[in-house]
């Protein structure tokens, strides 16, 4: 079962994949997905479509356990600010085992 830890709130989720209803923001599985099954605050404005940027997050541990960047998540985080190289969108990032993400302040 996949843990997600979230910083700066030192918040670590644990479930099982796929078993996480479909959301209407992020892809299902996405550390938007499960930030907001948690009820764990995170900005999205363009409802998790990959049209924008506010769901930035960085991936401290465990980048290996999400999903691989595709081209438009790739052009779009390439523009953010403070932005790293484990910089991913939230609601494109699906997690597959165990990784600590840390949301930046907005």
């Amino acid at each position: 079962m996949p843990k997600v830890t979230f910083l700066p709130a030192g918040r670590t989720v644990e479930f099982e994949a796929g078993s996480l209803p479909f959301p209407d923001h992020g892809q299902p599985g996405s550390v938007l997905a499960i930030a907001l099954h948690f009820g764990i605050e995170m900005e999205h404005v363009c409802g998790g479509n990959c049209s924008c940027t506010t769901c930035h997050v960085v991936i401290k541990e465990g980048l290996e356990n999400t999903s691989p960047m595709l081209e438009d998540e790739g052009d779009l985080i390439d523009g953010v600010p403070g932005v790293t190289s484990t910089s991913r969108l939230g609601c494109q990032a699906v997690v597959k085992g165990d990784i600590v993400v840390e949301i930046p302040p907005v």
